[in-house]
């Protein structure tokens, strides 16, 4: 998975937009304008941060060294993750579904239903 894979990833959801508000570096993938996914386009190997359940983030973090507690971010629910080839890229993307669906839980139902998700 490269950087363009996630963000043909991420856009192909259901009102996803993309963003840069921390600067040209860090590419941001909202949901109906809440923030899913953020990435630094500089770093090598690519590197994402995703929200995710803080069970499921311990779990993951026991289980892969690419996981460590979100950097720059509430570190009970958010993740980052470096894809170096140790983590099969269904589960990267089961990262991907699980942060988005749980910004999308979070939004007032009257948001989900203008954006129809």
């Amino acid at each position: 998975m490269n950087i363009e894979t996630v963000r043909e990833y991420c856009l192909s959801k259901k009102a996803v937009s993309e963003e840069f508000p921390f600067g040209e570096d860090t590419l941001v993938f909202k949901a109906a304008g809440k923030i899913f996914l953020l990435t630094g386009l500089g770093s090598n190997p690519l590197q994402f941060n995703v929200k995710c359940d803080p069970h499921k983030a311990i779990e993951l973090r026991e289980q892969y060294d690419a996981v460590q507690p979100g950097y720059h971010m509430n570190k009970k629910h958010w993740n980052t993750v470096t894809v170096d080839g140790t983590i099969p890229q269904n589960l990267l993307k089961e990262m991907i579904d699980e942060s988005y669906e749980l910004i999308v839980q979070s939004l007032p139902k009257k948001v989900r239903a203008e954006f129809g998700i």
